[in-house]
């Protein structure tokens, strides 16, 4: 009896559910995958949907996502935008370039492929791949009366072109997989917005209500996926003691009460001291830095109540050299680790941003290219290895967990048909 038991409880131990299968949930201070916490390490590549519409260069997309799986990476984030101008995603409201769509559905199967999960962002707040900015273009092009590109939280004609192209994407069949967008797992969350900013509005009241509405509206089409804001983590006025802890600028939104909506899952930070900061001395950034990741993290643990996502950070190579850059990756990750750890709100950090040989154009500064940045490739599957160390204690005490509880179950099973009657051995 206790041979077989230690067979099945080895066999049970052996047969786990496979990592990428199942949508990511929020419960707590937790993301959860298949009934276990969920911690990740991943990157930003905003690049991913018009490389992979390119076929001369779609390969790259394949190329980065098998790098990315080689150095523990497990987490990308990329637009699911790209709003008028040349090779758009969308040429004019509701008019969309199929070629454009199809190159974002060979980037969502090759990250199943790969087992990587994606948090697609629906608008950008600068005017890079068209932004808020188009948008209300188009809405002065149809005669409405707009004061500024911030009109894009509040004119009434605007939202009404936002919300049709959240329906548009959520409701997409992917070409290659025959699969709905809000029906794939792959995809981890959805974003509202890359760096939602309202400088018309520094109180933070007009993010706030459109953050709301748009929350609700996603909602009510796709019940499967996590949602988040796209916030860098201003702190506003309804935590106003916190707002020392910002850079010297506003930007019209509100950590605390932007993320405290109902319909907004998990939060995000963002974190660029070099551009925050410029006139500072590396002590001073790395000092913000500290702070900035300590109260986030504990405002999301202790205030929120929600999980953390440190959804962008990086340093410019333009202006600093590879060590002070590994430094800003070791700062970030050893914060992020100290939560994970412990069972905190910190679930995971995605860099800015992750290249692959040949992409010359998109070059940035930002961008990290594992075979020409070896120290920074170490720093990153160093911290993958610890947070996957971490995920895997979880499932594994889930799985001992069920294993304990279907052995109870057996146990009752066997004394019921033949415990009394003395024919067990």
């Amino acid at each position: 009896m206790i041979k077989k038991w230690s067979l099945v409880f080895f066999i049970f131990l052996l047969i786990q559910v496979k990592a990428d299968d199942g949508f990511i949930t929020a419960k707590g201070v937790h993301l959860m995958l298949n009934g276990s916490p969920f911690y990740a390490n991943g990157f930003n590549a905003y690049w991913l949907m018009n490389t992979g519409a390119n076929p001369y260069l779609k390969d790259k997309v394949s190329s980065v996502f098998q790098q990315a799986k080689e150095h523990g990476l497990s987490m990308a984030r990329t637009w699911a935008f790209s709003d008028g101008g040349d090779s758009p995603l969308q040429y004019s409201p509701g008019s969309y370039n199929e070629q454009m769509f199809q190159g974002l559905d060979f980037v969502i199967s090759e990250a199943r492929k790969y087992g990587i999960k994606l948090v697609l962002s629906m608008v950008n707040n600068y005017d890079q791949f068209g932004g808020k900015k188009q948008y209300v273009n188009w809405a002065r092009g149809q005669g409405q009366s707009i004061s500024s590109d911030d009109d894009f939280f509040t004119n009434s004609v605007v939202k009404q072109y936002y919300k049709n192209h959240i329906k548009t994407v959520l409701t997409r069949i992917n070409t290659v997989t025959g699969v709905a967008y809000k029906d794939e797992p792959t995809i981890m969350a959805w974003e509202l917005m890359n760096e939602p900013r309202c400088y018309a509005d520094p109180s933070g009241k007009t993010i706030q209500d459109w953050i709301t509405e748009m929350a609700s509206y996603v909602k009510s089409i796709d019940g499967n996926h996590l949602l988040e804001a796209g916030l860098e983590g201003f702190y506003g006025p309804s935590s106003s003691e916190k707002q020392q802890y910002n850079p010297n600028f506003q930007v019209g939104t509100d950590f605390i009460a932007n993320n405290q909506i109902p319909g907004i899952d998990f939060a995000t930070l963002h974190s660029y001291p070099d551009q925050w900061l410029p006139s500072s001395s590396d002590e001073s950034q790395t000092s913000f830095l500290n702070n900035w990741l300590y109260n986030h993290i504990q405002d999301a643990q202790d205030t929120l109540r929600k999980p953390i996502l440190l959804a962008e950070f990086g340093k410019s190579l333009k202006t600093s050299g590879a060590n002070q850059r590994d430094q800003l990756f070791d700062t970030v990750y050893s914060a992020i680790y100290s939560s994970a750890r412990s069972g905190g709100a910190a679930v995971g950090g995605m860099f800015w941003q992750l290249f692959t040989e040949g992409l010359d154009s998109y070059r940035d500064g930002y961008e990290v290219i594992f075979s020409e940045n070896p120290s920074t490739a170490t720093i990153i599957t160093d911290q993958s290895q610890k947070l996957n160390r971490i995920r895997k204690m979880y499932v594994r005490l889930r799985n001992v967990q069920k294993w304990k509880r279907a052995r109870d179950i057996r146990r009752a099973q066997w004394w019921a048909g033949n415990g009394s009657n003395g024919t067990g051995n």
